[in-house]
């Protein structure tokens, strides 16, 4: 598929990145349904290692095989399959080159001890992306978490190298631990945050959740009543999100979470399109439904990034 100006435009923001990172950036822009939009669809399958195998899979048994999960988002005309390294490795031969890869390089798992500060282990190497043919490489920092700060400097380091050879970075930013509250984890204010110090951190495509109207901490309500920022619904509070990206200059997508009807997925895809976000990276939501009902999710998504619907 040849370039398009919304493409071009997206890359031209990319100013400190070699030929090869901004070609495996245009390959994820540029492929499936959604290619030269400007938009992405990415299913992420990484819930095994965070929840458990049981958890993940089985109300859907054909999503315990990795083929499965590279078939979904090749026969859905995704944009990227984002896995840890055990995932991609099952199916790298099977399906090279039909869809752009992100290997996830850290995980956590659901039985480290709840007292545990929220902290993930890196799992994967710069060379295992190379060798396997991925794009990009994604990563999860904790930005809130005692262990926040060695995240972030075990990211630049791995973002260093995987920029000098052509990868591009894709951050997962979830606040968590520390002072925050459960529902700070969500807030606007710490949203935006999350965003910004991915953003910060060199992330080519930045992953948060969808930001609820809640604010967090008390010096930042005094500046969203100050200055008037506007939270009423979520479309606002995704374009403040975007803003907090360098005024848009990075890709921003936003994780699907926890389990939930079709409706309120669309009608969130909806408010993300609007308020300018670059799309989606929904994982249960898609493959814990029958294969024939993940397809026709996966296209009436398309269909909402695309404005069709």
């Amino acid at each position: 598929m040849h370039s398009t100006p919304a493409v071009k435009h997206i890359l031209s923001h990319y100013e400190s990145d070699c030929p090869g990172t901004k070609a495996n950036l245009a390959r994820i822009l540029l492929h499936g349904h959604l290619g030269g939009t400007g938009k992405l669809l990415i299913l992420p399958v990484d819930q095994g290692f965070e929840h458990g195998p049981a958890r993940s899979f089985a109300k859907n048994p054909a999503a315990y095989d990795p083929h499965y999960h590279f078939q979904l988002a090749i026969d859905a005309g995704l944009s990227a399959y984002a896995a840890p390294l055990g995932m991609l490795e099952a199916g790298a031969d099977s399906f090279a080159g039909q869809i752009p890869l992100i290997l996830k390089m850290n995980s956590s798992n659901s039985l480290s001890p709840k007292t545990h500060m929220p902290d993930q282990a890196i799992t994967a190497s710069i060379g295992d992306a190379v060798r396997l043919g991925a794009g990009a490489v994604g990563f999860t920092i904790y930005p809130g978490s005692d262990a926040a700060f060695d995240m972030m400097e075990e990211i630049r380091e791995l973002a260093e190298e995987a920029k000098s050879v052509g990868l591009a970075v894709v951050i997962w930013s979830y606040p968590r631990g520390g002072d925050l509250t459960k529902d700070g984890e969500t807030a606007l204010d710490i949203c935006a945050y999350a965003a910004h110090i991915a953003a910060l951190l060199g992330a080519h495509i930045i992953k948060v959740k969808p930001p609820t109207g809640h604010l967090e901490q008390a010096e930042a309500k005094k500046v969203y009543s100050g200055e008037g920022i506007p939270n009423a619904d979520l479309e606002q509070r995704i374009r403040h999100v975007v803003q907090a990206c360098f005024s848009g200059r990075r890709i921003v997508v936003f994780s699907g979470g926890a389990a939930k009807g079709t409706d309120d997925i669309l009608n969130e895809a909806r408010a993300i399109r609007n308020g300018g976000g670059n799309g989606s990276i929904i994982g249960r939501n898609t493959f814990q439904r029958p294969r024939e009902e993940a397809l026709k999710l996966l296209d009436m998504l398309v269909k909402v990034y695309k404005g069709e619907v």
